[in-house]
């Protein structure tokens, strides 16, 4: 009988799937399965049939070469949440963008992926593609994981949350309606972003989204203090902004046409539906 059959009969995949799901290793390695195969009677000669049979039936799922995740298929075992997973595919990582949005409440719209900010030089990507993350993202699953990567400068309002029973790394609210304004087409469109001021303005902590656009770019800065001229902020909080040196307009949707009125006071072109000329 080969591994494969000996597999089916037996339950030892099962057994060692349960076993890592009450070790906590819900994100496991080839060689933390080798470590555990024993105590589940499952030979070293038989191990990469087992993760094989184990991927086949769906109870776990591969992340990268030697790397695997618990999926929900098994009675009783918690399956990797996907940030979770985001977490395990790249050093450092943050959960960003439209992802972040929706964990902070402030969009209603789901993405259909998972982004990821990070200032890995390397990251995973479909095999063949010709650019770094692909323009449909790197599958795990049913899940598509989108990387955005950045400057080691410009890795920073991170902060721990949970999520079920892990400890994930997010952009904070005022970093993530940052990067809206940087990468709109990342948060659903720029729409959404304003979207997103609107409903963080309550809790906006001013001081510190200010600060981080001046560690950020002088587009960015214009474009944060446009919107919040127009939310009622006082102009007089706002001078850190507007003195920001900059040569020539920027729009304020960086993904629209160049096209709509321009704000002399802030240097942006306002390309916004409805603003725009035709």
């Amino acid at each position: 009988m080969n591994g494969v059959g000996k597999l089916k009969r037996s339950g030892v995949g099962v057994d060692l799937v349960r076993l890592l799901a009450s070790e906590g290793d819900r994100i496991f390695t080839a060689e933390r399965a080798r470590e555990l195969s024993p105590r589940v009677g499952l030979r070293d000669a038989y191990l990469w049939e087992a993760l094989y049979h184990l991927r086949r039936t769906g109870w776990i799922v591969p992340l990268r070469r030697g790397l695997y995740a618990l999926a929900g298929s098994v009675p009783g075992v918690t399956p990797a949440h996907e940030f979770e997973i985001a977490m395990a595919l790249v050093t450092p990582a943050g959960i960003s963008h439209w992802s972040a949005l929706s964990h902070h409440g402030l969009t209603e719209q789901a993405p259909r992926r998972v982004f990821v900010l990070t200032t890995a030089r390397s990251v995973p990507r479909i095999r063949g593609a010709k650019r770094k993350g692909d323009k449909e993202g790197y599958p795990v699953g049913d899940m598509a994981y989108q990387f955005v990567q950045v400057k080691p400068e410009r890795f920073f309002g991170i902060e721990d949350v949970w999520v079920n029973e892990s400890r994930i790394k997010m952009t904070d609210p005022e970093r993530t309606l940052l990067d809206g304004l940087m990468a709109p087409q990342y948060c659903g469109d720029f729409s959404e972003v304003l979207h997103a001021f609107e409903v963080r303005a309550p809790k906006l902590d001013l001081e510190r989204i200010i600060a981080y656009a001046l560690k950020l770019d002088a587009a960015t800065a214009k474009r944060l203090g446009w919107i919040l001229e127009r939310q009622g902020i006082d102009v007089a909080r706002l001078e850190a902004l507007r003195n920001v040196p900059i040569k020539g307009y920027r729009a304020l949707d960086p993904s629209g046409p160049r096209q709509g009125p321009c704000d002399t006071r802030w240097m942006i072109q306002v390309n916004l539906p409805g603003k725009v000329r035709s």
